[in-house]
């Protein structure tokens, strides 16, 4: 069944609790968001539906989605910035709850006293949106472009479900992930992160042709990013291989302040290099979580340099019911 639908056939492969599990409802969708109502349109199967090379109407989906789901009635992003698709950071934030269950006498602990770091928050600020709504957890995002940290800043600000409980950070060092942000003393629950997934402008410029062809576009039209994107936000030197050997890298230096480091890794050829840099690293403990949103495989990496004491010292001083 299409994305697009408005049945209620359920998604494959997205996580129990993912909100957005079942179909598009665009009636429902309007009516938090009139903005959308322009780009919704009957495909040839006979439901409604956008189209999703269309970064407009992309942007569009996505306030809707937010306004509806998270209670975000003020949202915005400046142009040609990241604007995810909602249903995956969904399951990224519910498989992380998991996790911290599965240590937690299996219940997910709860509200404002566990804290987060969003690695590359973006300007779109998704992962605490959801995380807030879903859980009542604290967030620090962080990002390298003031651009980004200026408008997380203003959804925030914008926001009252977020403005007791998200912090943002710019980060000023372009070679550094937690020093310069996580500072002295702080201690965070867990750590999440979406990597820039390319090693280069032409490696993300032929992966948007690709997505282009997919979407059945004429080849000959300029391919446009319906999900945008800054360099910084797909791609770096080294791609996101060499991005997770220093994240891997730089977290040993933060060992104790953290429980569980996470981050997507989208490509399976990452994984060994990652999983070299963790054993190089000395990580106690290291888990894979599969994920898939239809015919999108990934999957997260968490790993902790807590020993099994310590964890259990950790979670009833910071997790206690």
């Amino acid at each position: 069944m299409s994305q697009s639908s408005i049945s209620s056939s359920e998604k494959p492969g997205l996580h129990p609790r993912n909100a957005h599990r079942f179909s598009y409802n665009f009636p429902e969708l309007i009516a938090c968001c009139s903005e959308l109502a322009p780009f919704v349109f009957v495909n040839p199967y006979g439901n409604e539906s956008i189209d999703f090379a269309n970064p407009d109407a992309v942007k569009a989906l996505n306030k809707a989605l937010l306004s509806h789901f998270y209670n975000i009635k003020n949202w915005d992003i400046p142009v040609n910035y990241l604007c995810p698709p909602i249903p995956g950071r969904a399951d990224y934030i519910h498989y992380l709850a998991d996790l911290l269950a599965d240590y937690n006498d299996g219940i997910i602990p709860r509200g404002e006293k566990l804290v987060g770091l969003d690695v590359g928050v973006g300007a779109n600020c998704v992962y605490p949106i959801i995380g807030r709504k879903e859980y009542g957890w604290s967030f620090v995002g962080s990002d390298i472009d003031s651009v980004a940290v200026a408008s997380a800043q203003r959804i925030v600000d914008s926001n009252p479900v977020l403005s007791n409980g998200v912090t943002i950070r710019l980060q000023p060092s372009s070679k550094d992930i937690f020093a310069g942000i996580i500072q002295s003393g702080e201690q965070f629950d867990f750590t999440l992160c979406n990597p820039p997934f390319h090693a280069s402008p032409e490696e993300a410029a032929a992966g948007s042709e690709r997505k282009h062809r997919n979407l059945g576009l004429d080849r000959k039209s300029k391919p446009v990013l319906n999900f945008g994107g800054q360099n910084n936000e797909l791609w770096c030197e080294g791609g996101e291989e060499a991005f997770l050997r220093r994240m891997v890298e730089q977290s040993a230096t933060i060992s104790t302040q953290c429980f569980w480091f996470t981050s997507l890794v989208s490509k399976s050829a990452s994984l060994p290099a990652v999983y070299n840099a963790l054993r190089a690293a000395h990580a106690w403990e290291v888990h894979t979580i599969d994920m898939a949103q239809g015919q999108k495989i990934s999957r997260i990496v968490a790993w902790t340099f807590l020993k099994d004491e310590e964890q259990e010292k950790w979670c009833k001083k910071r997790w206690g019911q």
